[in-house]
C-alpha cells in the first residue's frame, strides 16, 4: 500500500485515496466534503466517463430525440440551436439515460442488443477513465497546487477489474489508496430505494446482464419485448447488490475497508484522515 501504517498517513504531506463501494453508500458524500475543504481535489471516475469517453454517445442520442420532432429537427439542421449534456458531479441523469433500460419501447425501453451495445461502450469508457487517474493525481498537485486527492470511483469498478493482478487496478493502487466501503445486509432496501428514486449508471459483465436477462425472461414467461425495464433494472439491481461484494472484497486486498456506518460519522477532513488512519491498522 502507499502508507505502510497509520502514521506514515497522518504524517503524508499529500493524501491520495480511491474510494470504492457500491452507489449511494458515501462515495460521493465524502469527496464533496473533502473537497469543500479547499485542500482536497475530487476526481470524479463517473464525471470523466459522461464528459470525455461518453459526452458524444449521449449528446448524439439526444439529437436523435430531438430528430423526431419536425420543429427541432429543422432549428437542429440549420445550427439554429445548441443540444449538450449538463452532467455534473451530483447529476449523472445524462449518462444514466443514456446507457437506458432494456424492455418495451412503449415503457420508455431500448433493444437488448442496444443496450449490450451500450453497455461496451461504457466499460471501455470506466478503464481509460480509471487509468486517468495518475494524471488527475499529479495535475490537482502541478497546476492547482491542491496539497490531497480523491478519487471517486464508479460503482462498478469490481466489474472491469479482473484478478489481482489487473493492470488497471495496479496502477489505481499505485497513485491512491484504495479504500472500499462497506455495506451491510441492511443498507439493501435503502440502496433499493435510492436508486429507485435516482437511478444511478448501471454497468453489468455482459456474461452476468446476459444470464440474469434470461432468467428474468424466464422466471416472468415474457418475450423481450413484454419487459417492464423499470421492473428489470430494479430486479437486476438486487442481483448486482449480491454479485459484487466478493468482487468488491477482492479490490479492498489492495487497501482498506471502512463500514458504511462508520462514513455516516464523518463530519469533517480531520473525521476522515482518522478514519483511513484507524483502517490502516485494522489491515495491518
Amino acid at each position: 500500500m502507499l502508507y505502510n501504517s497509520a502514521q506514515d498517513w497522518q504524517q503524508a504531506p499529500h493524501k491520495r485515496v480511491a474510494l470504492f463501494g457500491m452507489s449511494g453508500l458515501g462515495k460521493t458524500y465524502l469527496s464533496d466534503m473533502l473537497r469543500a475543504t479547499g485542500d482536497w481535489f475530487h476526481y470524479s471516475v463517473d464525471f470523466r466517463i459522461g464528459t470525455r469517453y461518453m459526452g458524444e454517445h449521449i449528446v448524439d442520442n439526444f439529437k436523435r430525440e430531438a430528430m423526431r420532432n419536425d420543429f427541432l429537427a429543422g432549428l437542429l439542421k440549420s445550427d439554429s440551436i445548441y443540444i449538450a449534456s449538463n452532467i455534473s458531479f451530483e447529476n449523472l441523469a445524462p449518462l444514466s439515460t443514456y446507457l437506458g433500460k432494456p424492455g418495451n419501447p412503449d415503457k420508455g425501453g431500448i433493444p437488448f442488443d442496444e443496450y449490450v451495445t451500450r453497455q461496451r461502450q461504457h466499460r471501455a469508457a470506466e478503464i481509460s477513465a480509471l487509468r486517468d487517474t495518475a494524471h488527475f493525481a499529479q495535475k490537482a498537485q502541478d497546476i492547482y497546487g491542491y496539497a490531497h486527492f480523491v478519487c471517486d470511483t464508479s460503482g462498478s469498478i469490481c466489474e472491469v477489474i479482473e484478478g489481482d493482478d489487473d493492470p488497471v487496478m495496479a496502477d489505481l493502487a499505485a497513485t491512491a489508496l484504495p479504500v472500499w466501503i462497506r455495506g451491510s445486509a441492511a443498507h439493501t432496501d435503502e440502496l433499493v430505494a435510492r436508486f429507485a428514486a435516482a437511478p444511478k449508471p448501471m454497468y453489468y459483465r455482459e456474461d452476468f446482464l446476459r444470464e440474469k436477462w434470461a432468467q428474468y425472461l424466464s422466471e416472468r414467461g415474457i418475450t423481450e419485448e413484454q419487459v417492464d425495464p423499470d421492473d428489470f433494472i430494479l430486479w437486476g439491481y438486487r442481483e448486482l447488490l449480491e454479485h459484487r461484494l466478493p468482487r468488491y472484497a477482492a479490490l479492498a486486498r489492495h487497501g482498506v475497508t471502512v463500514e458504511a456506518d462508520e462514513v455516516r460519522h464523518i463530519r469533517d477532513a480531520a473525521d476522515f484522515t482518522d478514519l483511513i488512519a484507524t483502517a490502516i491498522d485494522r489491515s495491518a
